[in-house]
């Protein structure tokens, strides 16, 4: 594990930024709390000249107990700070990153503070600060201070909580068991004042916040969302993760949604909630084995968007242009997108950019191909279900695996989770932004668009797969600047029945006799007439051809084209011989010497006799 995974955990769940506080001491940074400002953790990164390495460790204010429940070679006493409210922890192959997050989640929870304001000025006038004398009941009177009537349902529930144990699953149980009991009650108290609480149940409000949760929470099942704390507005979150205010599990998430939409969309709440709920719907979705469709619209569209571009980018000769850009778009950021290429050709830019992926995707480098390099393989770790919530599990969940998509899934064994996917922390970003880099420089100046990007020597291993793609444009132009010729023989038929006419028109009684004397000559071998589709004057120049080799008088004399003779007789003898007779070439038929014979014998013998 390394510090840069403790660093994202703080961030992402409870948005602490680390802080480099000392410019001298750059390895040196701390995580604080966001309300008191305290130090939570000192995070150190130390140059070891001898390993040639980076030391990371870090003192982590959880106290020094966690010693004994976690015994682990990776921590030890504090390396830095003073006291035994710190831990020293060592990060490297063993140090256990769920462990870690447990602890660091343990020092959030013991850095909140509760106390009260004690007002040492007072604002007030001089007749309202006068004293003034105050009824005390006597012995046997019935005089008594009015005392504030709470609902009876309310003390049952507090009644309810067991106390004993302070551990997570204890706390999630007795949580659990009040929201049951408590899952119809309504109240109509409004709620005031503030609240702010890590892992929040009710056991941690006051009777009076108790009723104005319950009322807020009344007006909610009613569509009536209003403001609230945030710490309490989770707690409604809690009671629907744990199968309370719901009928069926896909109720549940349909709640969680319109919670979603009528209280953060509307500005209502606090839309930092929005990530949480994200992650634990999908998390309920896998749990309760509800459709994937379903899993997926409810998860964070940045983690569907991010996995789905995935999936394109290892498989990209399946998908359209269109798809394998903007799978390439959503990890090559802003810059890519305002690249000029897409500003001067949209459609071409992407066209371009998907195909040198596919063309680098293609190779392999020592056994691994580009995608690999740039993503990884896919990781299989431990998976903590509403591990950042508060949970009861009340079932011990049944063996199987859930697909949500085809880069992410989840399986249970023996009722722990596990779930396979490509990591973050395992992406060569430099390399897949270079490959970018180096693509838009080289489009960049192939288009001509000006802007040009200066080429980094040490991504030169990508300059193959981008020339070869645009040598390949470049040659794909030039073949769609060749004018094209279309012959359209749609109406051949009718033009030759035409030209027969006109040609019978012109002939002489006496060619009208040999027209008929040569009909009459045309049998097979074996003295059987065989009829040829051919018309007069086709006849001739087939005769022409086999005497001499030329009928160039006879087409002229008629008329015609010598390509369309060519194209029409060797139709009409097809299905006799099955083979091309003529050919054209600059103007003039040519006989093929294969048929001479066989068309001597169909025109009733040969002609030089």
């Amino acid at each position: 594990m390394k510090i840069a995974e403790l660093t994202a955990y703080a961030a992402e769940r409870y948005h602490i930024q680390e802080q480099h506080k000392w410019a001298d001491f750059p390895g040196f940074s701390v995580l604080s709390d966001p309300d008191t400002g305290k130090w939570i953790a000192l995070l150190m990164r130390q140059w070891d000249t001898d390993t040639g390495m980076v030391i990371e460790r870090c003192d982590l204010k959880c106290g020094s107990d966690s010693l004994v429940r976690f015994e682990r070679p990776y921590l030890s006493p504090p390396i830095r700070m003073k006291g035994n409210k710190w831990i020293g922890i060592a990060f490297d192959d063993r140090t256990d990153p769920d462990i870690i997050f447990q602890l660091f989640d343990k020092a959030i929870a013991s850095s909140t503070h509760h106390g009260y304001t004690v007002v040492l000025a007072s604002r007030l006038t001089t007749e309202e600060s006068k004293y003034r004398d105050t009824a005390l009941p006597f012995a046997g009177s019935a005089y008594r201070p009015t005392k504030e009537n709470h609902p009876e349902q309310l003390r049952e529930m507090k009644r309810l909580f067991e106390y004993g144990r302070e551990s997570a699953e204890a706390r999630a149980k007795n949580f659990y068991r009040q929201a049951v009991f408590m899952k119809d009650y309504e109240d109509d108290l409004p709620w005031t004042g503030s609240f702010m609480c890590y892992f929040p149940t009710y056991h941690d409000l006051t009777t009076r916040q108790l009723r104005g949760y319950f009322t807020w929470r009344t007006q909610l099942r009613r569509g009536i969302f209003q403001p609230i704390a945030t710490s309490a507005a989770y707690i409604y979150l809690y009671e629907l993760l744990n199968g309370v205010g719901a009928d069926t599990p896909e109720d549940c998430l349909r709640k969680m949604k319109e919670f979603e939409v009528g209280y953060l969309d509307s500005g209502v709440g606090d839309p930092r909630m929005r990530a949480n709920l994200r992650r634990w719907m999908l998390e309920y979705a896998v749990l309760y084995n509800l459709p994937q469709e379903l899993a997926r619209r409810a998860a964070d569209p940045e983690v569907i968007e991010k996995d789905l571009a995935l999936s394109v980018l290892q498989n990209p000769k399946e998908r359209s242009h269109e798809e394998v850009f903007a799978a390439l778009l959503a990890f090559g950021g802003k810059k890519l997108g305002d690249s000029p290429v897409l500003a001067s050709d949209p459609e071409k830019g992407k066209r371009l950019f998907s195909e040198v992926w596919r063309a680098a995707s293609s190779y392999q480098w020592q056994e691994r191909d580009l995608f690999t390099l740039c993503f990884g393989d896919k990781r299989i770790r431990q998976w903590y279900p509403f591990s950042n919530a508060v949970y009861y599990e009340q079932a011990r969940p049944k063996d199987r695996d859930y697909v949500l998509n085809g880069t992410r899934t989840y399986r249970c064994r023996n009722g722990v989770w596990h779930v396979e996917a490509y990591e973050k922390l395992s992406f060569d970003r430099t390399r897949f932004k270079g490959f970018l880099h180096e693509t838009d420089a080289r489009l960049r100046r192939y288009m001509k668009t000006g802007r040009y990007l200066r080429e980094n020597p040490a991504d030169e291993w990508a300059l193959p797969y981008i020339d070869a793609v645009i040598e390949a444009d470049k040659k794909a132009l030039i073949e769609a600047a060749r004018p094209k010729i279309t012959i359209d023989l749609s109406g051949l038929e009718q033009i030759r029945k035409d030209a027969g006419v006109t040609r019978d028109s012109l002939l002489t009684e006496e060619e009208r006799e040999d027209l008929e004397e040569s009909k009459e000559a045309a049998f097979t071998s074996t003295g059987e007439q065989t009829e040829l589709p051919l018309e007069s004057v086709q006849l001739q120049i087939l005769r022409a051809l086999l005497s001499d080799g030329n009928a160039s008088e006879i087409i002229r004399a008629n008329r015609l084209m010598p390509s369309i003779i060519a194209d029409s007789i060797n139709e009409a003898l097809f299905d006799e011989i099955g083979d091309t007779v003529l050919l054209c070439e600059d103007d003039r038929l040519i006989l093929v010497d294969d048929y001479a014979e066989e068309l001597e014998q169909y025109l009733g013998g040969t002609t030089n006799e």
